[in-house]
């Protein structure tokens, strides 16, 4: 199976060849994962159950095994079930997410759907021409002044997507000093789940 190859070509692959005639004992907890994945692969089954899929795997290692998992995904259809806590498993692989919260649902639908749930708010970071009070800032109504960093600079301002667009809080924003920068960062998926499991109970 050429995904299983030690190396070559574009294909992700597990990185199998240093270690294939290794004695199983002698395995790293990191070598035994990637063997035993590849494995469960070897017949291209439609369904592949995962448990915690990279615990003790380094990130280069991790990042191997999402690339090959996610490779597998969209050239063969395999359907992925994972359990497990690594976020970064979840946001790289699966498309449909399930919450359980004390042995209840809390949440099932797409990824994106996480953050509607949660109520969670997305972070604009705005960089000033010039040092601006955090308090001359005019914001409008649903956004929030998070703090100043770089003697009055940059500026971080949450804002819920589903009552005030990033273009108006900008256009607010840019009507009180020039703007030199900006970012947006969506909330990171570890904190929407908290939130689920606060809400929840």
């Amino acid at each position: 199976m050429s995904g299983f190859r030690p190396g070559g070509g574009d294909q992700p692959h597990m990185g199998l060849g240093p270690f294939l005639t290794t004695p199983v004992r002698q395995l790293s907890l990191g070598q035994r994962m990637r063997g035993e994945v590849a494995a469960a692969l070897l017949h291209r089954p439609e369904l592949v159950i995962l448990d915690e899929p990279t615990i003790g795997l380094d990130m280069i290692s991790k990042e191997s095994l999402r690339r090959f998992l996610d490779f597998e995904r969209r050239e063969h259809g395999t359907t992925l079930l994972l359990t497990t806590h690594d976020m970064s498993d979840v946001q790289r692989l699966c498309q449909r997410v399930l919450v359980v919260d004390d042995g209840a649902i809390a949440f099932d639908g797409p990824l994106t759907g996480l953050s509607d749930v949660a109520e969670a708010r997305r972070t604009m970071v705005v960089d000033f021409v010039a040092p601006l009070d955090g308090a001359d800032l005019v914001l409008p109504t649903g956004a929030v002044h998070l703090g100043t960093e770089a003697e009055g600079i940059r500026h971080r301002i949450a804002f819920d997507p589903r009552q005030l667009s990033a273009a108006v809080l900008l256009a607010s924003v840019s009507a009180t000093a020039e703007v030199a920068d900006l970012s947006l960062h969506e909330p990171d998926i570890e904190d929407l789940v908290r939130q689920l499991y606060t809400s929840s109970r």
